[in-house]
């Protein structure tokens, strides 16, 4: 700044040689004003071309006069200002009418200079902010910081700028701080674009992106969500089960106390019962449906034959339903005697089955007996003591299995349970037996005529073993005497 205040101030006040004192003399004045207009901290310009004397020294010099210079070189001037009236000689007219005209223009030239000083001034202090920001962004930058960049502001980006008003067209020179500050500002803006190449591709390798971290933990949210609910679902079921058996215990004990209450009431209404035996009793079933039944205590065990009789008085309409069925946990329908809508009498044994040519839809009492063993499947069917049918291949080398639930009345699809009403019996049982072996026809005619009192080895008819459910009711039963008055 201060060369180019000086480069000014040269152009202004230098002058052509003159071979006159009097030209000499208006140089010298006009020297002078022009220090006097220059700020008290430049001491003259003196302080920009060194002393007047080692100026002077190194040009000619008229005789008696001041020194001599070229158009070029800077002339020392006085510390006064000129006179108004200074200036006239015996040369042209010229001297006086310039000194104020140059005045002036040095005055202003003074006062441009001062102004553009004061900019150069802002500017720089504008640059260095701008370093500042840009260094703080660079940091962060570096330090991993995913934040977009800054653009650079307009001051950064325009340091090499058009010249300002008021310089008269021409940029002035600037000084090496300024270079440097440019330098600075275009290194960061390097290391800035730098860095936000390589930012994607680090981010991209080093670390999941945010929408990846979001995904992941919505995810595993997601899962300990349904583990929570599929464990409350769990713990539903469970409860559910519980209730469900909680209320199927508590209606069969209610069932159970009104059967007792029944059977004592109707004790009370016909007198003590005339039997003494414990086999001397019949179930009673009123009415078809699907609630009321027989349940025998005791299960079977693992049979390779049997046979099965019982006493049976059917007041069915279509077919006597099912007057017994055998189910176990594996199969339903292991043994069953069956006989509902048009469908013949049938016994099915491991859901196999073989139509029974017996007719029991009289609404009489009488005597049924059904034998099989597991060799070659034979079967054998009695109706009042008299065989009516056989055969074979009825589950060959099957054994009848254990561990299962004998219902009197009912057809289970279920172990225990799962009761049609369409397929119950309606009517009266007695003396319903099992032996694990096929009882010979003499037997089966004595049990049938009454003659003999043999009881099964398997499972033996006794009111103690015997339960009854939903209605179903227990009285006495002579079962040769009844045979007769039928």
């Amino acid at each position: 700044m201060l060369a180019f205040l000086g480069a000014i101030i040269c152009i202004i006040a230098s002058v052509h040689p003159a071979g006159t004192a009097a030209p000499a003399a208006a140089a010298a004045d006009n020297d002078s004003a022009a220090a006097a207009l220059l700020p008290a901290a430049d001491k003259g310009l003196g302080a920009l071309h060194g002393p007047a004397e080692a100026l002077a020294s190194a040009g000619p010099r008229l005789p008696g006069g001041p020194p001599l210079f070229s158009r070029f070189v800077c002339t020392p001037l006085s510390t006064e200002c000129p006179a108004a009236g200074t200036g006239t000689g015996t040369g042209t007219g010229t001297g006086s009418g310039a000194g104020p005209e140059e005045l002036l223009a040095l005055r202003s030239a003074a006062a441009q200079l001062r102004r553009t000083a004061l900019e150069q001034k802002e500017r720089i202090r504008m640059d260095q902010e701008t370093i500042r920001e840009l260094t703080g962004k660079l940091s962060r930058c570096e330090g991993g910081l995913r934040s977009p960049p800054a653009a650079a502001p307009p001051a950064a980006a325009g340091l090499r700028a058009a010249p300002r008003p008021g310089t008269m067209g021409h940029p002035p020179d600037e000084p090496p701080a300024v270079r440097e500050l440019e330098e600075a500002v275009r290194t960061l803006q390097d290391r800035i674009d730098r860095i936000e190449q390589e930012l994607p591709a680090r981010t991209n390798g080093s670390a999941p992106t945010a929408p990846a971290l979001a995904r992941d933990a919505l995810h595993t949210k997601m899962e300990q969500l349904e583990e929570q609910l599929l464990s409350k679902i769990l713990t539903l079921q469970k409860e559910r089960q519980a209730a469900s058996s909680d209320r199927s215990q508590q209606q069969h004990n209610i069932e159970k106390e009104l059967n007792s209450l029944q059977n004592r009431v109707t004790e009370l209404e016909h007198g003590p019962l005339g039997y003494s035996p414990p086999d001397a009793f019949k179930v009673t079933i009123p009415v078809q449906n699907n609630y009321m039944y027989a349940r025998v205590k005791k299960s079977l065990p693992e049979l390779y034959a049997f046979t099965i009789c019982m006493w049976l008085k059917s007041k069915g309409l279509a077919g006597i339903g099912t007057p017994f069925s055998y189910s176990v946990p594996s199969q339903a329908n292991e043994i069953v005697l069956l006989e509902w809508g048009t469908n013949p009498l049938e016994l099915l044994i491991n859901d196999k089955v073989a139509q029974l040519p017996l007719s029991l839809k009289d609404k009489a009492w009488h005597h049924v007996c059904v034998a099989w063993t597991t060799r070659d499947g034979k079967w054998s069917a009695y109706q009042d003591g008299e065989q009516r049918g056989a055969g074979e291949n009825l589950a060959s080398w099957h054994s009848i299995r254990p561990q299962g639930v004998i219902i009197l009345g009912q057809e289970q699809d279920t172990l225990g349970g799962r009761f049609d009403a369409t397929q119950a019996f309606v009517g009266e049982l007695a003396q319903f037996g099992v032996w694990d072996h096929m009882l010979a026809p003499a037997e089966i005619l004595g049990l049938a005529n009454c003659t003999s009192h043999l009881q099964g080895n398997v499972i033996q008819w006794d009111e103690q073993a015997v339960e009854v459910f939903g209605g179903a009711s227990k009285a006495g039963f002579a079962a040769c005497e009844e045979g007769r008055k039928a």
